[in-house]
């Protein structure tokens, strides 16, 4: 593992405080007794926490300048503890135990070599039974076919589960439900490793029954950690998207709107496609076909007026492995699996650096 924080202060109480706090976020974190013992280690760890007591042995030790130090005190910031930041070059002060949550996030930021960010892709459907979530999970499914680690959210708590779909109901890991009350930033090391998982797809969805209220804050540390920590997130925004679907939407870089070739659901999707271009900033519409009555897609296209990210045809294979959990398989060849390869293309998507770090 990673050395991720290096602790420097001869206080064993301090030392056991801040090692606690990088347990809690999953950080590999050493301590070192004196700058002497820390000089070896001291460029290599993302963060550095100096405990106020060595902070004068630090500071005469003449130890490289460098970004990431953070002074540590149980006095509080007062101004005797930003000279002594000062003194030994780190750039904030934290005092225990006002900052522990800070701290934690600290340690965890840590954890993580810095990359680039997620693309994050919505899926709305202008109607019940448009086939969102079957469009989602092929998206998933290509994308990770394709090398990409990829992270299916299910942003509907009455949608049935997209887990369902793909055979992960009985996989153990985590569901909204354990995230309900999440506070503070969450790693994405193990984001990755608790959700449930099929090679590079990661399944976040609900468990059976009533579904627990998640809290603004924890849905934030969500997509935050999601974008930090794979490469395409797509999610299954149901039409009334609620707090969850909204936060998705606030961070799509695009969302599709799946239309049916039919006149009932393009009025639909009109009044939708206003509501939705107040969470989101990239809208575009994708037309389903074959038309019962006729309506052809650049019809549709045009009575919406949004750009169109394509079209493609209902396979009739698809309902039944939606069924039977298989869609991961039923998905990989047919007018949806052409459709999604164009979408990706168009993305242009390349593992992140922190992908390949965690490789």
């Amino acid at each position: 593992m990673n050395l991720a924080a290096l602790i420097v202060t001869s206080d064993p109480a301090l030392a056991d405080g801040l090692l606690r706090l990088a347990a809690a976020a999953d950080a590999h974190a050493e301590v070192a007794y004196g700058a002497d013992e820390a000089r070896p280690a001291w460029t290599w760890p993302a963060l550095i926490l100096v405990g106020a007591d060595a902070a004068g042995d630090v500071a005469a030790a003449g130890l490289q300048r460098r970004p990431g130090v953070v002074l540590v005190t149980g006095d509080g910031a007062t101004s005797d503890a930003y000279r002594l930041a000062v003194e030994a070059g780190a750039q904030d002060v934290a005092a225990l135990p006002d900052h522990e949550d800070w701290l934690v996030n600290a340690f965890a930021a840590a954890c993580e070599p810095e990359g680039g960010w997620a693309t994050t892709l919505c899926v709305v459907g202008a109607r019940g039974g448009a086939g969102a979530s079957v469009l989602a999970a092929a998206l998933g499914v290509a994308s990770a076919n394709q090398g990409l680690r990829t992270l299916l959210v299910d942003a509907d708590p009455f949608g049935g589960g997209v887990d369902l779909m793909l055979g992960l109901e009985e996989h153990e890991g985590v569901r909204w439900h354990d995230l309900a009350e999440r506070r503070g930033r969450l790693s994405t090391a193990t984001l990755r490793e608790t959700l449930p998982r099929a090679g590079d797809l990661s399944v976040l969805s609900w468990r059976r029954g009533e579904p627990a209220p998640v809290s603004g804050e924890a849905v934030g540390s969500l997509f935050d950690a999601a974008a930090r920590g794979f490469d395409l997130v797509v999610v299954d925004v149901p039409r009334y998207p609620g707090d969850v679907g909204r936060a998705a939407l606030r961070t799509a870089d695009r969302t599709l709107l799946l239309v049916p070739a039919e006149v009932r659901a393009t009025v639909a999707a009109d009044g939708l496609a206003t509501a939705l271009r107040r969470d989101t900033a990239d809208l575009r519409l994708v037309v389903q076909g074959p038309a019962p009555g006729g309506l052809t897609p650049d019809a549709v296209v045009t009575a919406l007026g949004l750009p169109s990210a394509g079209t493609f045809d209902r396979d009739r294979r698809l309902p039944a492995a939606t069924d039977e959990g298989t869609l991961d398989r039923a998905c990989r060849r047919g007018p949806l699996a052409d459709f999604c390869a164009a979408v990706l293309d168009d993305l242009a998507l390349q593992p992140s650096a922190y992908q390949e770090a965690a490789a």
